[in-house]
């Protein structure tokens, strides 16, 4: 008998040729491929607009070449003094503290909520009792938002500024408070992807005037400016996105809100079929409304046993898995020693038994059962999995 196709983690939603064309034939007319051009300026506008629609307060937007380098742009735009020491939740993905890293300062390590996953502004408070903190970095990890009047009450509160790191959560993620930073990622695998690309969204129309102009080597564009045009104001990077990529993400954000309908819905039904595989032994990542285009399914097993069974017969059976952000930063060799870590019972407890698995919008009916079923298989029998 022939070997069944695997099941992939992950594939990308990307728009078709024919969706990009016109938006190709407009960069080809226009002769501009990069440097802030009519595209990136179109992606930029149609973003704000969005999240004009979500904030009770004017918002600036800027485009970056990736959500890395957002983070990266942010935290110096910031002007925090060098070693500056930067809160961050343990669990999540590597780049939000090789971003601190790159930019000259020190990640501290946080715990996260047992329930949410996520770094929380009671987290935060607790932190900074112990240890000095000049920013935070929280993280709306798998997709889930973070509470931004909660944040915007602990920048009142503190002082400290504080900047989302919301790289898997367009759609989710808004600022809805009179105070907020976002960066959020247009890679390939994201809800709204442009390949690669990201942008920065804020409140604080200054902080994403000095990304603007940081991802463009840090040179003066402002012809009202002390400065003449083209003088370097400051050492920056080059971060901006291309047209083509720009291209992409407005192809992408043309049907995205038909896109996140379809993993909205395939979402709640593998969610379903699961529990239900497992006998209602899952655990799932606490949110207050379903995120709106995810991208990722995580969930915790019953165990740690019960995890790597699942893993075996998945392995077996062509069904790809992932440990989605372990190990937590805090025992990551290439990045612990230069950490501050606190103690992170929570993460550490979430990352003995959560398990990623295959998650795409054009998932079959039969790749979904077939990541049932090991699960079933794996309940009922763990020991013989």
């Amino acid at each position: 008998m022939a070997a069944r196709p695997p099941v992939p983690l992950l594939i990308p939603d990307l728009p078709s040729p024919q969706r990009l064309m016109p938006y190709l034939q407009r960069m080809h007319e226009a002769q501009l491929y990069s440097n802030f051009g009519p595209l990136v300026r179109e992606l930029e506008n149609r973003l704000a607009q969005r999240f004009a629609q979500h904030a009770p307060v004017p918002v600036a937007l800027s485009t970056v070449a990736n959500a890395t380098l957002g983070l990266e742009l942010v935290l110096t735009a910031l002007s925090l003094p060098p070693q500056s020491r930067i809160l961050l939740p343990s669990l999540t993905f590597v780049a939000t503290a090789t971003a601190v890293l790159r930019a000259g300062h020190i990640p501290v390590l946080a715990d996260v909520d047992i329930d949410t996953w996520l770094l929380t502004p009671d987290i935060a408070r607790r932190a900074v009792r112990e240890v000095r903190v000049d920013a935070v970095m929280p993280v709306a990890a798998f997709g889930a938002p973070q509470a931004m009047a909660g944040w915007h009450a602990f920048e009142q509160e503190t002082g400290i500024p504080v900047v989302v790191d919301a790289a898997g959560a367009f759609g989710s993620q808004w600022l809805e408070a009179p105070t907020g930073t976002a960066v959020f990622s247009l890679h390939a695998t994201k809800s709204l992807p442009a390949g690669e690309g990201g942008f920065v969204v804020s409140s604080d129309a200054a902080l994403v005037a000095r990304v603007r102009q940081l991802s463009n080597f840090g040179i003066n564009l402002e012809p009202g400016s002390a400065m003449p045009v083209g003088t370097l104001a400051s050492i920056g990077s080059n971060a901006k996105m291309s047209e083509y990529h720009a291209a992409v993400g407005l192809a992408s954000l043309d049907v995205w809100d038909a896109r996140a309908a379809v993993r909205r819905a395939l979402y709640a039904q593998m969610q379903q079929s699961l529990d239900e595989a497992a006998s209602g032994t899952l655990r799932w990542q606490a949110v207050a409304a379903p995120v709106a285009a995810p991208t990722l399914l995580c969930l915790r097993l019953a165990s740690p046993e019960a995890r790597t069974a699942f893993e075996r017969a998945c392995a077996r059976g062509g069904i790809g898995t992932r440990r989605w952000y372990q190990p937590l930063l805090n025992r990551m060799l290439a990045v612990a020693p230069h950490c501050v870590c606190l103690p992170t019972p929570n993460a550490t407890v979430i990352a003995t038994d959560m398990c990623g698995l295959p998650f795409f919008a054009a998932m079959s009916a039969d790749q979904q059962k077939r990541v049932a079923q090991a699960l079933h298989k794996t309940t009922l029998h763990p020991t013989t999995a």
